[in-house]
């Protein structure tokens, strides 16, 4: 701009127009390499060989790109590597680390999923309208339309006035703020209990009930197909629907194990041959009441009202023991999830079964006091053949009958420094429990629990291999916005 204004007011040598673009070229470069080096890229990669390669793809694509824009290159990290904590994917227990390291040299620091797609200029133009020296916290914001249990019903009167970011679009803290986060760590250490929902803990800790900043929605955050007519005007974009590396795993190659007792045969076990029971070529179901009508094998054990753990164990020697060797994945769900195995067969294709691999949803228990990560179990739990061999030949087991299976299995394999794989397309809660901006960019895999819907309408409508799936001769599509 400074170039053609000299022109435009008469300049008679020309030929100081090309110098004169140089060098304001010079200083923006310069001015953008300083930009960038002043921000921190966090990418919350996970350990696993698929995730970790799709974690180092975005990388070098982000240092490539700051490497064409100079020479000053930013800080990118993934977040399987910055530290061994078992907590680490939860990000707070971080923020001190953050603070030291980064506290007086940076700017902002910004998290982003693997499949997090950055137009590094465009994110440069967006972080510049927020002043870096005040506390902000920015990300694209979700919210829920009415209050759910994964969220233990917070905000129950109008839920919708909290917003929280949805990682998938990458959200930013100014260093101030990541400097205030971490005094108060120091003071007030994380207190030992549950992490179900990240994205929301995360924002309810920054607001400390009112005295910290709101989540700042930024319209350039976004989850629109990176090839998608809306994401002009985008700094990011999410193209990851459901990942497929190749064909799908055979139908023989997935045993499907289904936790059943003997008051749910009448209601439960309906629903399943009602749906999902037809995609799936090896399954069986495990009760306390051998039944011949559907049929049910007796474990031996008897039911319990919670916990389960004795029964997942029995189910896991079974499979080791009275299954094909050649069967390498093992799926356990309860008789109220609802999932698409068509869909999980093309997820597995991305997963070597050679390695130890339990994924799932991920929950965590403790994390900020070296608690542990595990599976949860009404999504679905999915096994490679080589990490229930190494958990059996471990010896670690149930410490009582009706212990929580899930838990303890990610206790074993904490224990085990085998880490569990987390897929966001596995859910412990049904459709309504989460918002519909956050399920838009997503092919679920599962969905979990009966209560108050139609849990058939609910499998067609989300599930499917193909929504307008005939369904007792009828079409059977719906709206997923009535659900």
């Amino acid at each position: 701009a400074f170039a053609v204004s000299v022109v435009a007011e008469g300049a008679e040598d020309e030929t100081e127009l090309p110098v004169l673009q140089k060098s304001e070229k010079s200083r923006t470069i310069s001015k953008i390499g300083r930009e960038l080096k002043g921000i921190v890229f966090i990418i919350q990669s996970q350990s696993n060989s698929f995730h970790s390669k799709r974690a180092e793809d975005l990388k070098r694509d982000i240092l490539k790109q700051a490497v064409d824009l100079g020479k000053e290159l930013p800080t990118v990290l993934l977040i399987h590597q910055i530290n061994r904590h078992e907590g680490a994917w939860t990000i707070l227990p971080l923020m001190r680390d953050f603070s030291v390291t980064y506290g007086r040299n940076s700017s902002w620091i910004f998290f982003c999923e693997e499949d997090t797609r950055i137009q590094v200029v465009k994110l440069l133009e967006t972080l510049r309208r927020f002043d870096k020296s005040k506390e902000w916290f920015l990300g694209k914001a979700l919210y829920d339309e009415e209050s759910t249990i994964i969220h233990h019903y917070a905000f129950a009167e109008n839920p919708t006035v909290f917003k929280f970011p949805d990682f998938a679009a990458g959200w930013a803290l100014s260093i101030p703020l990541v400097n205030k986060l971490a005094k108060k760590l120091k003071s007030e250490p994380l207190k030992s209990d549950f992490t179900i929902d990240l994205k929301h803990e995360i924002a309810l800790y920054i607001w400390q009930k009112g005295e910290g900043p709101h989540l700042t929605p930024v319209p350039e955050f976004c989850t629109d197909d990176v090839n998608s007519h809306k994401a002009d005007h985008c700094a990011t974009t999410f193209s990851n629907f459901l990942p497929l590396c190749g064909e799908p795993v055979n139908k023989e190659d997935v045993f499907v194990a289904v936790k059943t007792c003997r008051k749910f045969h009448g209601d439960r076990i309906p629903v399943v041959k009602q749906t999902w029971e037809r995609e799936a070529a090896l399954i069986e179901y495990y009760s306390d009441y051998a039944d011949i009508s559907i049929p049910t094998i007796d474990l031996g054990l008897p039911n319990t009202d919670r916990g389960h753990c004795g029964k997942t164990f029995a189910i896991l020697e079974r499979f080791l023991n009275h299954t094909s060797p050649r069967t390498p994945w093992l799926v356990v769900v309860d008789d109220d999830t609802l999932i698409s195995i068509f869909r999980l067969r093309q997820l597995l294709s991305c997963y070597d079964p050679n390695e130890p691999v339990f994924l799932g949803e991920r929950y965590g228990y403790g994390l900020g006091t070296g608690g542990y990560s595990y599976i949860t179990g009404g999504g679905g739990m999915v096994f490679s053949r080589a990490a229930v061999q190494k958990l059996l030949a471990s010896k670690c087991r149930c410490y009582s009958m009706d212990a929580p299976d899930d838990m303890v299995l990610g206790m074993c394999f904490s224990g085990l420094g085998i880490p569990i794989t987390h897929s966001p397309l596995f859910h412990q809660a049904r459709p309504m429990d989460y918002p519909k901006d956050y399920l838009s960019h997503q092919i679920p895999v599962s969905f979990h629990k009966h209560w108050n819907i139609d849990p058939v309408k609910v499998y067609f409508t989300w599930l499917a291999p193909n929504t307008e799936e005939s369904h007792n001769g009828r079409k059977a599509g719906y709206n997923r916005e009535d659900l």
